[in-house]
C-alpha cells in the first residue's frame, strides 16, 4: 500500500476537483500544483503550494517551463524500494510525489473547432502533461496516476478504507488507463498533423490514421461460437450512437445482436416520422412509419413474419405499454427504443430473455467541416467507418445521404403521383441499409418485399415478389427501390411485372436510355436520385 502524503494536482478538466482536492486534504495530503488549478484551489480555501515555490524555479517562456524539473520528476520517478533512490532524494532535498493528479490541454476539441489554426493547435500541443502522467504511470510500484476525474470517487473510497493509502491493484489499473490517455492524446495529434499539407490545409484522410477504442464487454464469441470476440467503444462515443446504449434487462448481448441493433438504430433513425425497423441478419426485413409506434410495428411485422421470427426491433418513439405487449407476443432477440416506458417495463420483465435497451437518440448528422469526406477532425473520426481487410483498413464517412424531392430527376412520360412520391422517398431511405444488390418494394409508408444481397439485381427483384406473396400482400401500384443502377432492362421489366408502377434508382448506367424505354413502354414513372447507396 502506498499512503499518500504529497500530491502534484495539474489539470486541464477541472471538474469535481474542488471536491476531490478537500477530500485530499482530509488526510491531510500536501498538495502542490500550477497555474489555474492552484488559483481553483486557493480561492476554494483549500492550501496548495505553487509548483514554481516547490521548486525554486520560476514558471518560463510563458509557462510551457514549469514542471520539467528534477525536484518534480525525481520526486515521482524515485523507486522507494531502492535506498541509492531514496538517498539521492534525501541529499537533494527532493519530497517523493506519491499522486499525480493530470488531465491533457483539450487539444481534439481545439481542432474540432471550425477555423483553428495551426498556431493555435501547436500551443494545445501539452508537453508537461504527459511527461507527469507517464512519470507517474511508469512508477505505479510507488505512484498513483488519475488522469481521469470519474476515478476521483473511487480514490477517496479507498483511502477512506486505507487509511489514507491506495492499492497496488488500484495503482496498476490507473497506470494501464494513464498510459492509454497519453496514447489517444498523442494519436489525435498525429492524426491532425499528418492531414496538414505544407499551406496547412487539412486533408480529408491523415497519412498516419490512429485509433484509440476502449474494452465494453468480453463477448462469449464472435459470429460462430468457434470464434473469440469483444466489443470496444470510442472513448467518445458519438451522442445517439448504439455504443451509449443501456440495457434495461435481458441476457448479455452477443456478437451479431450488437450488430444488427447497431443496423437497426441507425436505419429507424433516418425516420422523422414514427418508425419501427425489424432486422434480422443486418438486412431490414420490415421496415414501416406510421402515428404511433404501435401502428409502425404492425405494418412492419406484416412485411415478413417468418424472418422477423427472432429479428432485432427498434422503434424511434418512446416504447409503451401497449406496444410493448404486442411486441412480446412475438420471440424478440432485441428491443431498442430511445425511452421504455414503466409501463411497457413491467410487461416485457415477464420475458426475462429479452434484450431491452435504451439509446439516446442521436441529433440530425452534421458536416464534417468542408462538407462530407473532407476536413476531418480528431474529434469527427468515432463519426468515421471501418473495415478491416487483411493487412489494411478501410475508411469512409458514413452514408448520411438522403435525397430530398427536389433532388429528383423525373425521366419518364409519366410523373410520380404525390402519394408514390411519398413512398419512393420512403423506399429509398430502407433501401439505404439493405445489403446490395437491394430492391425494396414498397407502399403508403411500409415496405412489402425486400429482396437483399443478391449477385443480381434481377434476382433480389425476384425474391422481394417472392417474399411479399409469402407474406400475403399485394405489390399491385407499388413502388420501387433500386440501391443502384439496372445495368439491363431485365431488372425494370421484374418489378414491374410484379406490379410496381413506380421506381426510384440512382442511375447513371451506360444503358439508361433502354431502361427508360423499358419504363416508358410499361406506363410507369421513374424518378433518378443520382446517388447510389451500395452497402456490402
Amino acid at each position: 500500500m502506498t499512503v499518500i502524503k504529497t500530491a502534484l494536482i495539474s489539470v486541464s478538466d477541472k471538474s469535481g476537483l474542488v471536491e476531490f482536492a478537500r477530500g485530499l486534504a482530509g488526510f491531510g495530503v500536501a498538495m502542490v500544483s500550477t497555474g489555474g488549478t492552484a488559483k481553483l484551489l486557493k480561492d476554494s480555501g483549500i492550501a496548495v503550494t505553487e509548483v514554481s515555490d516547490h521548486t525554486g524555479f520560476p514558471e518560463m517562456l510563458d509557462g510551457r517551463v514549469k514542471t520539467l524539473h528534477p525536484k518534480i520528476h525525481a520526486g515521482i520517478l524515485a523507486r522507494r524500494d531502492v535506498p541509492t533512490h531514496v538517498s539521492a532524494l534525501n541529499t537533494a532535498g527532493i519530497r517523493a510525489i506519491d499522486l499525480v493528479v493530470v488531465n491533457l490541454y483539450p487539444f481534439s476539441r481545439t481542432v474540432a473547432r471550425p477555423g483553428c489554426t495551426l498556431e493555435e493547435a501547436i500551443e494545445n500541443i501539452d508537453i508537461g502533461g504527459p511527461a507527469l502522467v507517464r512519470s507517474a504511470a511508469k512508477n505505479h510500484a510507488h505512484v498513483a496516476v488519475v488522469t481521469d476525474p470519474a476515478d476521483y470517487a473511487t480514490i477517496l473510497k479507498e483511502m477512506q478504507a486505507a487509511n489514507g493509502a491506495i492499492g497496488v491493484t488500484t495503482r496498476f489499473k490507473l497506470a494501464q488507463k494513464a498510459f492509454s490517455h497519453t496514447a489517444a492524446y498523442d494519436g489525435a495529434i498525429g492524426n491532425y498533423l499528418t492531414a496538414l499539407d505544407a499551406d496547412g490545409a487539412r486533408a480529408a484522410f491523415p497519412q498516419r490514421l490512429n485509433l484509440s477504442f476502449e474494452l465494453a464487454q468480453r463477448l462469449r464469441y464472435g459470429e460462430n461460437p468457434h470464434q473469440n470476440a469483444a466489443f470496444y467503444r470510442d472513448l467518445d462515443p458519438a451522442p445517439g450512437s448504439l455504443a451509449r446504449y443501456h440495457q434495461l434487462q435481458g441476457k448479455e448481448l452477443s456478437y451479431n445482436n450488437i450488430a444488427d441493433a447497431d443496423a437497426a438504430w441507425e436505419c429507424v433513425n433516418t425516420f422523422e416520422q414514427a418508425a419501427c425497423v425489424i432486422i434480422k441478419h443486418a438486412n431490414p426485413c420490415g421496415v414501416a412509419i406510421a402515428a404511433n409506434a404501435l401502428d409502425a410495428y404492425r405494418l412492419a411485422f406484416a412485411t415478413d413474419p417468418t424472418s422477423a421470427f427472432g429479428g432485432i426491433i427498434a422503434f424511434n418513439r418512446e416504447l409503451d405499454a401497449a406496444t410493448a405487449g404486442v411486441v412480446s407476443e412475438q420471440f424478440v432477440e432485441v428491443l431498442i427504443a430511445p425511452r421504455v416506458a414503466a409501463g411497457a417495463k413491467e410487461v416485457l420483465v415477464k420475458k426475462e430473455n429479452v434484450r431491452v435497451l435504451e439509446v439516446q437518440p442521436p441529433s440530425p448528422p452534421t458536416p464534417l467541416p468542408g462538407g462530407e469526406g473532407s476536413g476531418v477532425t480528431p474529434a469527427a473520426w468515432n463519426r468515421m467507418e471501418y473495415k478491416r481487410i487483411g493487412g489494411g483498413l478501410l475508411v469512409q464517412t458514413p452514408d448520411h445521404f438522403n435525397v430530398s424531392a427536389a433532388q429528383l430527376t423525373v425521366v419518364t412520360k409519366v410523373k410520380p403521383t404525390p402519394q408514390q412520391q411519398e413512398d419512393l422517398l420512403f423506399a429509398w431511405r430502407v433501401a439505404k441499409y439493405v445489403k446490395s444488390n437491394a430492391i425494396v418494394f414498397c407502399g403508403r409508408g411500409q415496405t412489402l418485399g425486400v429482396g437483399a444481397g443478391q449477385m443480381s439485381r434481377v434476382d433480389s427483384a425476384r425474391i422481394a415478389a417472392i417474399k411479399a406473396k409469402q407474406a400475403g400482400l399485394s405489390l399491385a401500384g407499388s413502388v420501387v427501390a433500386s440501391d443502384a443502377f439496372f445495368p439491363f432492362r431485365d431488372g425494370l421489366d421484374a418489378v414491374a411485372e410484379a406490379g410496381a408502377t413506380a421506381v426510384i434508382q440512382p442511375g447513371g448506367s451506360l444503358r439508361d436510355a433502354e431502361v427508360i424505354a423499358a419504363a416508358d413502354e410499361r406506363g410507369i414513372a421513374m424518378v433518378f436520385t443520382g446517388y447510389r447507396h451500395f452497402r456490402h
